[in-house]
């Protein structure tokens, strides 16, 4: 006859082999299988450092434009505006500073204007006055700083993770690690160079004008005209295997940046068959696009990615849409990592490897022979000494214990967690503590045995009597494993997950399962004496 335990065991054993096929047999059952750790399966472990003096710089340089262009826009006269000041701040903030230099009263009044009511953020830290030119010095505060770079650090972390998610690594383990840093690990990666690329690249970028009447050979030699950079365009020859650099004169302004941007995809091209990324602007960048290429027909537009120039086709008629296209000779390869890292969005600062491990394929598969091999030699033991020591109910144990490691197995495939060594380690330590259970109620049985009940009995008061003192000992160890898996890192979390798997399903092997076959022995077979 069937029992609310007896079906309880039934069905939470089908679920389980269900959840574990996948691991023994991919082909069986369409669901995932457990997944294996950096130090299991091999991969990369990566450490980056955010540079966030660099989103304060980008910060301060990007205010420095907006504030000529809201000068310009009110027609306020000024002698020039630029980042960094040379006197009037203390070293430490030198470099959150912006210049202005002003002549006349009206202009000064004018601009305190603006800054009261556009760029109320930065503070006024010095005016000094000349005749009729007025010098004006504004500050960035340390904790707007403090604030941008905080940001920049978080932005950083969302931006790597979305790069990864679209690379497709399984279960990467990425988080910060103090103020700026990211911790990095992605099993089973072995294009170590490209996942590099891929993460470290800032992909920032801007659409500029190329200046074509400054001369580009002078700039190459040192003399670059003000309000212009010299940049490169860089072209891999996969037929030689040369690279040339193609130099171009790009003005400093930023006419579009790629925030505007809503998607990047791969295309190929139809008349050379060759790959290029096709973007997208939303409705505001597709207006300022349309503007752009409207105002400067038969002009070069470079199309700029951190620094270096893809494209800089001229403009031949005002684009509407939101449409454009990059293209640079890509591989089919590179082109996907384009449209990845454009998707995913630009970081807000540069990142900087700081350290670097690259686990190899058979050093993970020896860590899992290894733990396997004790994990087997730990469980083997344990089930001879039960059977010895225990006879009859000692076999009880050992079909509790294999349910368990069985139920530990299936719950790493359902919640998808990660396997790691030190997680072998924690399925090792609740083989032994799940027998523990086992222990406390079978001596509880033999008291009651002892003192003469009968074994329906003496099965009884021994399950009920341990229950509490198994659910007290089980539950605080439960929540150290939270703890653990709360404030640890990588190896730490790794443990306490199979360790709250463990305990979990110890406690259901131990309280349920043993206690139905008990039941089904002692009841069902009525049998008269038990073997314990």
């Amino acid at each position: 006859m069937f029992t609310w335990r007896g079906v309880v065991n039934i069905a939470v054993l089908i679920g389980a082999i269900i959840y574990l096929m996948p691991t023994l047999n991919a082909d069986i059952w369409p669901h995932k299988k457990i997944n294996l750790g950096l130090d299991l399966q091999g991969g990369m472990h990566l450490v980056l450092e955010v540079q966030t003096e660099k989103a304060v710089e980008t910060t301060i340089e990007r205010t420095t434009d907006e504030l000529r262009q809201e000068l310009r826009k009110k027609d306020i006269k000024h002698l020039g505006v630029s980042s960094g000041a040379s006197d009037g701040t203390t070293s430490s903030n030198k470099k959150n500073t912006i210049t202005v230099e002003l002549q006349g009263e009206e202009n000064l009044k004018g601009f305190n204007t603006i800054v009261t009511e556009n760029f109320n953020d930065y503070k006024v830290v010095s005016t000094t006055s000349d005749a009729d030119k007025h010098r004006v010095v504004l500050a960035l505060p340390d904790e707007e700083s403090m604030n941008i770079k905080k940001m920049a650090t978080e932005q950083a972390l969302e931006t790597i993770r979305n790069r990864i998610d679209a690379f497709g690594v399984s279960e990467p383990d990425i988080r910060l690690q103090g103020e700026n840093r990211i911790q990095i690990q992605l099993p089973g990666v072995k294009d170590t160079k490209r996942a590099k690329d891929l993460i470290g690249k800032t992909a920032r970028l801007n659409f500029q004008l190329v200046d074509e009447n400054a001369d580009v050979d002078a700039a190459v030699k040192g003399t670059v005209p003000p309000g212009d950079e010299l940049l490169y365009q860089i072209e891999n020859n996969t037929t030689s295997g040369s690279i040339n650099k193609t130099p171009f004169l790009i003005q400093k302004r930023v006419l579009l940046d790629g925030s505007a941007l809503t998607n990047a995809r791969v295309e190929i091209d139809s008349q050379f068959n060759e790959p290029y990324v096709s973007i997208e602007f939303d409705r505001k960048g597709a207006r300022i696009f349309e503007r752009i290429t409207g105002e400067n027909i038969k002009k070069r537009l470079a199309i700029v990615l951190d620094k270096n120039v893809y494209s800089a086709p001229v403009i031949q008629d005002k684009i509407a849409g939101g449409k454009a296209r990059i293209t640079g000779n890509f591989t089919m390869e590179e082109a996907k990592d384009l449209a990845i890292v454009l998707r995913a969005g630009a970081l807000p600062a540069p990142v900087k490897i700081i350290e670097e491990r690259t686990v190899g394929p058979t050093l993970g598969s020896d860590s899992i022979r290894m733990g396997l091999i004790s994990g087997l030699v730990g469980c083997i033991l344990v089930v001879i000494f039960m059977a010895i020591y225990y006879m009859g109910a000692g076999f009880i144990a050992d079909l509790a214990l294999i349910a368990n490691i069985i139920l530990i197995g299936a719950g790493l495939a359902a919640f998808q967690a990660t396997l790691t060594l030190p997680g072998i380690a924690g399925i090792v330590l609740t083989i032994g503590m799940a027998v523990d259970a086992n222990v406390l109620i079978y001596e509880r049985i033999r008291e009651e045995i002892a003192s003469g009940k009968t074994p329906v009995a003496a099965v009884n008061a021994g399950f009920e009597r341990a229950a509490i003192t198994i659910m007290d000992s089980n539950v605080t160890t439960l929540i150290v494993a939270i703890v653990l898996f709360q404030f640890g890192t990588g190896p730490v979390k790794g443990f306490a997950v199979t360790l709250a798997l463990g305990i979990v399903s110890s406690m259901f092997t131990a309280l349920i399962l043993s206690r139905s076959i008990f039941n089904y022995i002692v009841s069902t077979r009525r049998v008269s004496k038990l073997s314990i």
